[in-house]
């Protein structure tokens, strides 16, 4: 299947450049896939479209201060890092490690060896490459404490702008929990409290599940057949209350409803013969059309960029041409696309 089957021209006054002025006051684009309906809604109505006894499942991961800002010592340029999980792969770092694995700005000058002076007096050099990315060793360890006062939020490209106070609130979700993203799993922005107690008054039950997001889930298909792409690995949690309470759903013929492609992502990696198994683990899991969905019968998510694996994704779940044409749609009724954007249920 070629990339070039998942482009689509979008003008760029529909990139969402900042969130709504309210959480929650997103426009809702509800697309069910047996009858083909599509019907416009709120993403504050939501529980009006979902039924009694449905799973949600939420990706709780907490979005680091992960962009921080290095000046070259051999030469005073600036450069911007982002720091995206310990070299070593852990996927807890909360406490500081000395050893990042980082995406940097002008990568093709920060040979291995070259040396950053960072805020507050910390240094740090190239230690070596690891595919794109660089592997960035600092003097003494970084963690969150240093990063929350020094680093900035990383908002995706196609934002515009610099990050401000606004985005250290509005590109974090409500519910976020488990420091370790370098990148916000944004259908999740969308919920506030409110939302979340309507659902629970429908007979909506929740649960969640932690995936540390990274740049790669985010990063355009450069090949030319989507199959010979090869995805980032990223590391996921499910917690034995989730893993039961997934399984239980399953068995009793309810339906689990993913919040995110991250939470579609971690139900589909983890998922066994018969259930969902309480675990810890990395995915590398490419999913686009003609995968056999198992464990997730709906899909709440944003409007993805043009040729992404996240597009591929949501065309598996609900086809290609009801996507694209979904997607035509939002456009000419102005729904607002990508991580500040609309939401959009797949039923």
């Amino acid at each position: 299947m070629r990339t070039e089957d998942f482009n689509f021209e979008l003008p760029e006054e529909l990139i969402a450049q900042y969130p709504t002025q309210e959480r929650g006051a997103s426009r809702l684009f509800v697309l069910e896939r047996a009858s083909g309906r599509r019907i416009p809604s709120t993403v504050a109505d939501i529980s009006s479209h979902i039924e009694p006894g449905t799973l949600m499942v939420f990706n709780d991961s907490k979005v680091r201060k992960a962009r921080l800002f290095g000046q070259a010592l051999d030469n005073g340029a600036k450069v911007e890092f982002l720091l995206l999980s310990a070299a070593s792969g852990e996927g807890n770092v909360v406490g500081g490690t000395d050893r990042w694995l980082c995406m940097c700005s002008k990568a093709r000058r920060q040979r291995i060896g070259r040396e950053y002076l960072f805020p507050k007096g910390v240094t740090g050099r190239i230690e070596a490459e690891r595919g794109e990315n660089k592997i960035l060793s600092f003097a003494q360890p970084v963690g969150d404490a240093y990063l929350d006062e020094n680093g900035h939020m990383p908002l995706p490209p196609y934002i515009r702008r610099g990050d401000s106070s606004l985005d250290e609130s509005r590109y974090q979700t409500v519910y976020a929990r488990q420091t370790g993203s370098a990148a916000c799993p944004t259908a999740g922005l969308h919920f506030t409290q409110g939302i979340l107690d309507s659902l629970a008054s429908k007979g909506v039950e929740t649960a969640w599940v932690t995936l540390h997001v990274g740049l790669g889930t985010f990063l355009p298909v450069r090949t030319e057949k989507i199959e010979d792409h090869v995805m980032h690995e990223e590391w996921y949690q499910i917690p034995a209350s989730t893993a039961q309470a997934v399984t239980k759903a399953k068995a009793e013929g309810r339906k689990v409803l993913a919040v995110g492609t991250t939470s579609l992502r971690t139900l589909e990696s983890a998922w066994e013969d018969g259930g969902l198994p309480e675990k810890a683990a990395k995915t590398g899991i490419f999913i686009y059309p003609g995968y056999s969905f198992k464990a997730v019968d709906s899909l709440f998510t944003n409007f993805h960029t043009p040729k992404s694996t996240l597009l591929m994704l949501v065309s598996a779940f609900a086809g290609r041409e009801a996507v694209l044409s979904a997607y035509g749609e939002a456009i000419s009724k102005g729904y607002r696309f990508f991580s500040y954007g609309d939401g959009m249920l797949i039923l």
